[in-house]
């Protein structure tokens, strides 16, 4: 019968449905699903923490009264363990102390004798730092050499000597670096025949520069002739420069590149 009864009404039965539309695709549901329940499930326990669900009433016999007993321990089934280490007994009333023992031995002498012919004790080394007499212990104080007479008083350590045998092979090589960089930038000196052919030179450029000079136009119209009239004048003024130079200082250094 269940068979033939029509599906209940709904509101999305009543809206035509557009052909355009896809329809929903269906839920997805992992394959895992039932195996991860089981594992959730294996990890639970009754009364685990709420206790049980039902606990027992107690008996109306077993009603609480006035001063009860405290209940008894359970009995222990672990055996006492005859190597533990326990007191002597006590002695019995019928034992009786060993009474009556004398000795032959002349104490008094025998202390005169070790104190006649044992060692003096030394005093202690003390100090006094007051008027009101407090004593302190002098080889704490630090007013007795005590570490100068140690074998190893004054010697420089083993890590030490290394260490400034290292610092020392470091600034070698150093220095070794330095003399040999001053050495390729060493200055070299020009002789006094290199010193006037220099010197000539320049002289012999300045009247090149010079005549050119002299050969300019009266005129200077236009914007060439004012660069080149410039250009000159700068020439020449560098070559005068270096000739005063040359001429004012007779012993010159040219440094090597």
């Amino acid at each position: 019968m269940d068979s033939l009864c029509p599906p209940p009404e709904s509101i999305y039965n009543l809206i035509p449905s557009d052909p355009k539309i896809p329809p929903k695709p269906s839920r997805y549901v992992s394959i895992f699903k039932a195996t991860v329940k089981n594992e959730l499930q294996k990890g639970k326990a009754a009364w685990k923490t709420m206790g049980p669900a039902k606990v027992d009433v107690p008996s109306p016999k077993d009603f609480l009264q006035k001063r009860p007993k405290p209940p008894k321990p359970a009995l222990s089934d672990k055996k006492p363990d005859k190597s533990e280490v326990r007191k002597p007994p006590v002695p019995l009333r019928s034992d009786h102390p060993v009474m009556g023992i004398q000795s032959g031995k002349n104490f008094i002498n025998t202390n005169a004798a070790d104190v006649i012919m044992g060692v003096a004790k030394k005093p202690k080394p003390i100090y006094v730092d007051r008027r009101t007499g407090d004593k302190h212990g002098l080889e704490l104080s630090g007013l007795v050499p005590k570490y100068i007479n140690k074998k190893d008083y004054g010697v420089i350590p083993e890590y030490i000597c290394k260490r400034n045998e290292e610092v020392q092979k470091v600034q070698q090589e150093y220095d070794n670096y330095v003399q040999a960089n001053l050495k390729k930038a060493a200055m070299k000196r020009l002789s006094d025949q290199e010193r006037d052919a220099v010197l000539q030179g320049l002289k012999k450029n300045w009247e090149e520069v010079h005549k050119e000079f002299q050969s300019l136009s009266v005129f200077i119209d236009s914007q060439p002739k004012k660069i080149r009239k410039q250009r000159l004048e700068a020439e020449m003024k560098q070559l005068e420069h270096d000739i005063g130079v040359i001429e004012k200082h007779k012993v010159i250094y040219i440094a090597n590149k």
